[in-house]
């Protein structure tokens, strides 16, 4: 694996997806900052990697500017945080706890990226890594607030890309299917994915070797670097790794 250089910054990081990233990303070499809600939970993942913890709200603007000014310039956004918020039928949900799901998935996501876009401009460099979701195209969905707001933020990644242009690549990733508290109650026969793979992933991204991919959605499994790297001027012909609407 490429060894790298610079700051990172993992929303979300203090448990789960996020922090098996901000592991892979100071193993590679880099220098991580983490930040959640929960105190205990960042400061032992920040410690743990040898990192910045930065405790706040992803949907608090006063909370995001916060942490950005704290960090110091960034070589590497990383916008893992998420929620899935509710149960039951959902138009029998209590519309602000619908909400809050697009506020954490989508608008936290803003909130970071307009944050980290200026100095990264300014600097002509920075990469940023959008986690979004399967559930945003896959058929069978029957959970709207979720499913929804991360189609949202996958288009949102594809259309920052192109109004970046080649100057800050944007990547929107899936996971999988991980085990984590936001899965523990799926069932054991699902095709989960192995952890290390969205870690790896978002490494692999960070080092700029798949900058041409820039707007593309990528899957942590079903396109590792290895296989990517063969593969580049193939989806770039094709149109691959994009949702369209594609019509007979």
């Amino acid at each position: 694996m490429t060894d790298l250089e610079g700051r990172a910054f993992v929303t979300g990081g203090g448990r789960g997806i996020g922090k098996s990233v901000a592991r892979e990303l100071a193993a590679a070499g880099m220098e991580v900052a983490v930040s959640g809600r929960t105190a205990e939970q960042v400061e032992a993942a920040a410690a743990e990697v040898g990192g910045r913890a930065l405790v706040g709200d992803v949907t608090n603007r006063e909370d995001v500017e916060r942490w950005f000014s704290e960090s110091g310039p960034l070589d590497l956004l990383v916008a893992n945080a998420g929620t899935a918020q509710g149960e039951g039928s959902p138009w029998e949900r209590d519309p602000e706890v619908w909400w809050r799901t697009f506020e954490v998935n989508v608008l936290g996501v803003h909130l970071c990226c307009s944050a980290v876009i200026p100095g990264m401009l300014e600097r002509g460099s920075g990469r940023i890594v959008i986690v979004g979701s399967g559930s945003a195209y896959l058929p069978g969905q029957s959970e709207t607030a979720y499913t929804s707001s991360k189609a949202a933020v996958c288009r949102y990644g594809e259309t920052l890309a192109t109004a970046l242009g080649d100057r800050i690549p944007v990547f929107v990733i899936s996971p999988g299917m991980v085990r984590t508290g936001m899965t523990s109650s799926f069932p054991d026969d699902m095709p989960w994915t192995p952890p290390e793979c969205a870690a790896r992933l978002v490494r692999a991204l960070a080092s700029g070797e798949f900058d041409a991919l820039s707007g593309r959605y990528l899957h942590a499994e079903h396109d590792p670097p290895e296989s990517l790297r063969g593969r580049i001027d193939e989806i770039l012909e094709h149109d691959w790794n994009a949702i369209r609407l594609r019509r007979p």
